[in-house]
């Protein structure tokens, strides 16, 4: 999608500024008269074709993350709450989140909505299976059901492209958007997405 006038928001709900970045793009869209283009992708992909690698990885700049994190938290008035458990497997996640875009569009932003708080607000382990249906189950959902849409060869190859093209596209991390041809990386350039918004 190249148009001006919507934002590409390529995320994985494994991340931190990933969640913090979804928090505030819905309302920069719609101050702007954007559309919010959810791209779901897998991050772990991401860092192996590129080399990059969680920002924890470094003792010295996890711990600056963790506290620069907390400041954006409280700048945005959103709640948020490292996850012990993190890095946390998502790929179960993210496929579905695709499957339930494609299929179930109707109830795409509840998914969404119910993932990131269940990771970034409620510190819940969404790697353990079970922990992942009781949160889907208690959102409406019908966890079977969305395992299934997870386990489509499809699905699972539309995870895939959409990984290797954001790659393609010059991502090296999440979250990465997306004004047209403009890439914006990090939850810290939310400012400079709604400038590229306002210049078309």
């Amino acid at each position: 999608m190249s148009t001006t006038r919507s934002v590409e928001f390529f995320f994985d709900f494994g991340s931190p500024t990933s969640y913090l970045a979804w928090t505030q793009l819905p309302g920069i869209c719609s101050a702007n008269g954007a559309q919010l283009v959810y791209r779901p992708m897998l991050l772990g992909g991401v860092f192996q074709a590129t080399g990059n690698a969680s920002p924890v990885t470094i003792p010295a700049k996890g711990r600056y993350m963790l506290t620069d994190m907390a400041r954006f938290a409280r700048r945005y008035g959103v709640p948020m709450q490292f996850n012990p458990h993190f890095p946390i497997n998502t790929l179960p996640l993210m496929r579905a989140a695709l499957g339930i875009q494609a299929a179930l569009p109707g109830r795409f932003t509840d998914y969404v909505t119910i993932v990131y708080r269940a990771m970034w607000v409620e510190a819940r382990n969404m790697g353990d299976p079970a922990v992942a249906a009781e949160v889907l189950e208690r959102g409406g959902f019908d966890a079977q059901a969305v395992l299934a849409l997870a386990s489509d060869p499809a699905v699972k190859e539309a995870l895939k492209a959409s990984t290797e093209e954001a790659v393609r596209r010059g991502a090296f991390g999440a979250p990465t958007m997306f004004v047209g041809d403009q890439m914006f990386f990090g939850q810290d350039r939310l400012d400079f997405v709604a400038e590229a918004l306002q210049a078309n």
